[in-house]
């Protein structure tokens, strides 16, 4: 099968892709922790594996940023950085809209992608992908910050080795080959660089998507083996219990990468998953009427006072600057005005990371004006309404930011969750009981980044 390697051009990053097969509907495999997308062709399971896979669909596969082929970068891509690569090399090879497959750690980006992007994903298939890896008390199957320390530890010392390399292959893929695993021990080694392989790693143990779940809308399959750990199994059945509409199935085998051991069965799952859900969007009426969005709530503070102490006509002026100051950053990270109202505004963005750096430079910006502004952000299902949205998520959004201070930027536990690898810094608020919401909610405020 010839498969060449193109890059597509995602802000100022190139990002390696291949594309094989020529069939009805595009697939977008989200590849795990370290890829290469020349050097799995050396892989045998690999190789056979995207051959099967490009027999019934055009399939797109990629090495993200700071990984395979890809440019290398510093720090670790966002989720939401991820995302505008993926869309970046759909629209470079013209792809409209294509299914996810996740793969392990692949597995949060595709979750958000779908959510996020309802219109450009018909299908979503999560192989061994937890949505959290560290344990909580809600999630008490996860791995311990113990264990998540020996882990990052033993990156550290031994990544890049072709001892730990091969270690690595088969703890993936304990019933391969000697063959199959030296191939993918390179393919490990050639993937991504000690430092790469743990920035990744820790960022990794802060990504949580599980608040995004409910909000997936897409038909979504869940596989994962008999024989993979507890950890994998556990993830993969809180996976199918709150994803809306999720099928799981178990296969037979022990293997965590999907191409090891006798993989037919999972590529059988995949292509009549797919099928059947091709057949079904291509008679399906459109109706994306939902969609996730991160939710922005700016007001000023002691505003009545303001206008008292300036009068009519320098308050008029004072509020046009400010307004004219916040539109300008909206547009510079890719924020929707949805409306305003006063001396507030309330916006939206596709992605959480930005919604706070926008909040951050507003609050920053109209000091030079004499003025403090107070901001709030929550990222939740929204109900698309003509050119607005609306729901429980924009009434959150609106109470987070009723609990912030005067030129303080607050954020829900879900924005936090979904920003690892940002470099942003936070101190916890605490729970507060928000006005008109159930229950209570876990409150941060952005202290850098």
């Amino acid at each position: 099968m010839e498969a060449e390697t193109r890059y597509a051009r995602s802000g100022d990053v190139s990002i390696a892709y291949q594309v094989t097969g020529d069939g009805p509907f595009d697939v977008v495999y989200v590849p795990p922790f370290v890829s290469h997308v020349e050097l799995a062709w050396g892989v045998p399971g690999i190789a056979a594996f995207n051959r099967r896979l490009s027999s019934f669909c055009r399939l797109i596969r990629f090495d993200k940023r700071g990984t395979g082929m890809s440019d290398r970068v510093s720090g670790v891509p966002t989720l939401e950085t991820r995302m505008d690569d993926v869309r970046a090399i759909m629209d470079a090879v013209r792809s409209e809209r294509a299914a996810l497959i996740g793969v392990s750690e692949g597995g949060a980006m595709s979750i958000l992608f779908a959510a996020t992007y309802p219109e450009r994903a018909w299908a979503l298939a999560l192989c061994g992908a937890p949505p959290r890896e560290r344990w909580a008390p809600d999630y008490p199957f996860g791995i311990t910050d113990e264990e998540a320390r020996q882990e990052d530890d033993e990156i550290e010392r031994n990544w890049g080795t072709p001892e730990a390399a091969l270690e690595t292959a088969q703890a993936l893929a304990p019933s391969a080959s000697a063959e199959e695993w030296q191939a993918l021990a390179t393919l490990i080694r050639q993937s991504a660089s000690p430092g790469a392989a743990l920035a990744l790693s820790r960022m990794n143990r802060e990504m949580d998507v599980r608040n995004v779940l409910s909000a997936i809308r897409v038909p979504t399959l869940v596989l994962n083996r008999e024989g993979e750990t507890q950890f994998i199994r556990q993830a993969s059945a809180y996976l199918a219990q709150h994803i809306p509409g999720a099928r799981q199935i178990e296969l037979p085998g022990v293997d965590h990468a999907i191409s090891a051991g006798d993989w037919e069965p999972t590529a059988r799952a995949l292509e009549e998953f797919l099928q059947e859900a091709w057949a079904e969007d291509a008679t399906a009426e459109p109706e994306i009427d939902r969609v996730l969005a991160t939710i922005l709530f700016t007001d000023i503070v002691g505003s009545t006072a303001k206008a008292v102490e300036l009068g009519d006509t320098r308050w008029r002026e004072l509020l046009e600057d400010h307004h004219a100051t916040v539109r300008r950053m909206l547009r510079r990270y890719r924020g929707t005005e949805l409306d305003t109202a006063g001396d507030g505004f309330f916006a939206a963005f596709d992605g959480p990371a930005r919604g706070i750096r926008r909040a951050r430079a507003i609050t920053e910006s109209v000091r030079d004006l004499g003025i403090e502004v107070r901001a709030g952000l929550h990222t939740g299902e929204c109900e698309r309404m003509n050119a607005k949205v609306g729901g429980i998520a924009v009434h959150i959004g609106a109470r987070v930011a009723a609990e912030a201070g005067p030129g303080e930027v607050v954020v829900s536990s879900t924005v936090r969750d979904l920003v690892a690898g940002s470099g942003i810094a936070f101190r916890d608020r605490g729970a507060a009981e928000l006005k008109g919401v159930p229950g209570e909610w876990r409150l941060f405020s952005v202290e850098s980044g």
